[in-house]
């Protein structure tokens, strides 16, 4: 299929996922890094218990709080 007709399809806004490869594919920027972050013991005691009463994970908690707070940082145009 020629570049032109997939973009044709995609245009036209057919089904093309058929004709894509998706074992490769990735989202740039959202690959996972591992880091080492030490709290105090009172903190983890409070962020568990936060986690238990949202029924997440203390690890979910802590990037859903961590992103909310980078998002609120980050300026918003529009």
């Amino acid at each position: 299929m020629k570049a032109s007709e997939f973009d044709q399809q995609f245009d036209d806004g057919e089904d093309i996922t058929a004709l894509l490869d998706l074992s490769k594919a990735h989202r740039p920027g959202l690959e996972a890094k591992r880091i080492n972050v030490d709290f105090p013991s009172w903190m983890v005691h409070s962020l568990d218990k936060e986690a238990h009463r949202l029924g997440v994970t203390r690890q979910s908690l802590i990037k859903l709080w961590l992103a909310d707070k980078l998002d609120h940082l980050r300026p918003h145009t529009g």
